[in-house]
């Protein structure tokens, strides 16, 4: 037993794991409670329950090898965990741009086209995020193909072993297809929240601006619920663009190396759970700016 990966490993999946339910159980209770849902909440439930589900999927077996148990999970297990690994993570992309891209929209200026726009958005919200669901369920379809028990790999040289299964490194073709469609995706995810990003920063800038030739204190002392509540959209964005920038550099030494370094294995693990662990704390803050607002009105 590595009792210091215990701990590593231990930490995020307690520590995120609580925190993205304890948000969940937070908006379910408001919304049972008879409060309005707002739009932002439905994209909310989905990326707490993406990562919640990526961090059991990827901590739990990361804890147990940790422990030296490393034949816990039959083929079904394995294939089963890491389908649910990488379908939870695209789902946590999706959903982190889309709340951007929503924010961006809410807080721009009210004019006749944003506000058409405003209503179309929330419309679909809701269809979007279960369309985000099917489509990264479809993208990693071959998935459990390449995975293995680690009873079942003995005769398998190109492989990555993660101590309690492995993945089979496959024919060229076949990995750079899934390569293309994974990073396409990222990619306008990635666009997507750099442009909400720059726009929600420009309208801020633009609020603030108008507000200091407004000389009464109580508005002028103190940003608005909303605005600090978009800030806290960008410091989520910001914490997504910086984990997945340093997931990339992992994800990019595994395609360019047949065996990969045991460091680089945890390593990759514990970078790829940071993002899981540190949202839910960040997006509570954005809770208590939208209450705040709530009770103002």
């Amino acid at each position: 037993m590595d009792l210091k990966l215990v701990i590593l490993f231990l930490f995020p999946v307690v520590i995120g794991s609580l925190g993205n339910l304890s948000l969940l159980c937070h908006s379910v209770f408001l919304y049972c409670s008879g409060h309005r849902s707002r739009s932002i909440d439905v994209i909310v439930r989905h990326l707490t329950v993406a990562n919640t589900l990526f961090l059991l999927s990827r901590g739990i077996p990361q804890i147990m090898a940790a422990f030296g148990k490393q034949d816990f999970l039959n083929n079904v297990g394995c294939k089963l965990v890491f389908y649910l690994q990488v379908t939870a993570k695209g789902v946590s992309v999706s959903t982190t741009c889309m709340l951007s891209v929503f924010q961006a929209i809410t807080i721009s200026p009210r004019s006749c086209g944003w506000a058409e726009l405003k209503l179309k958005a929330a419309k679909h919200i809701g269809r979007s995020v279960i369309m985000f669901w099917v489509l990264h369920m479809l993208l990693n379809i071959r998935v459990p193909i390449i995975v293995s028990d680690k009873r079942n790999n003995t005769n398998i040289m190109n492989i990555i072993d993660f101590q309690y299964c492995s993945v089979m490194i496959s024919s060229k073709e076949k990995t750079t297809t899934f390569v293309a469609l994974t990073l396409s995706h990222d990619i306008l995810c990635l666009k997507l929240m750099i442009w909400s990003s720059s726009s929600m920063i420009f309208i801020l800038y633009r609020h603030k601006k108008r507000t200091q030739h407004i000389h009464h204190s109580s508005i002028s002392s103190r940003a608005s619920p909303e605005t600090r509540a978009s800030q806290s959209i960008l410091i989520l964005v910001c914490t997504f663009v910086s984990f997945y920038a340093l997931s990339s550099l992992m994800y990019v030494w595994f395609s360019l190396y047949i065996k990969a370094a045991w460091w680089l294995v945890k390593t990759s693990a514990l970078t790829n759970a940071g993002f899981p662990t540190v949202s839910p704390f960040i997006l509570m803050t954005r809770e208590q700016f939208v209450c705040e607002s709530t009770r103002k009105k």
